[in-house]
């Protein structure tokens, strides 16, 4: 089993425009595609893992979000990125009712490593918010939250109480994880 790193969508890779559902209106973050193919190329498996409550919502369906992620791939392919899997959860607990997979639940994390033979304890959960980094210590993982800092209100939460360390953009991501194994 390999260790992989786990990584929330929007907000992490791509800006945040709200329920993206468009292609065309897919941006990449500053150094996402440079951090992500720094990434790639020292030989981790990347996954995606997002909660998509624009599904829910009925604002989109899993076509557009397989849309958006192909799009992105497009954009990230000249990096040598490649995603071995893109989870989501459609759900939304005051719409569709309480869910296990939606984050900070740990289900897609473990579906995608079972799916993949991944070993969650030596993986990397990365995202902009605290719910998507917390369930890589649940799991036996290392949480890395990525704050680009757009305006964003901080989280409450202190995210070195919870075992999660801090970045501000992914290519500092690639820089603290280094290599498999490294």
């Amino acid at each position: 089993m390999r260790p992989a790193i786990f990584l929330d969508r929007d907000g992490t890779i791509i800006r945040d425009p709200g329920y993206l559902s468009d292609p065309s209106g897919v941006s990449l973050l500053p150094k996402a595609a440079e951090g992500l193919g720094n990434m790639a190329r020292a030989g981790w498996p990347l996954v995606i893992v997002s909660n998509q409550s624009g599904i829910a919502r009925g604002l989109y369906g899993p076509e557009a979000f397989a849309a958006v992620n192909r799009r992105l791939e497009e954009l990230l392919a000249p990096e040598g990125v490649r995603f071995l899997g893109a989870y989501y959860c459609p759900h939304l607990p005051e719409i569709s009712g309480p869910c296990r997979c939606r984050k900070p639940g740990t289900e897609l994390f473990v579906r995608a490593a079972r799916e993949n033979v991944l070993d969650l304890t030596r993986s990397w959960f990365v995202g902009d918010r605290l719910r998507d980094v917390v369930p890589g210590p649940k799991l036996g993982g290392r949480g890395l939250l990525v704050r680009q800092l757009e305006g964003r209100q901080a989280e409450a939460e202190d995210p070195g109480a919870l075992g999660v360390a801090r970045v501000t953009d992914l290519l500092a991501a690639a820089s603290l994880i280094g290599a498999p194994g490294g």
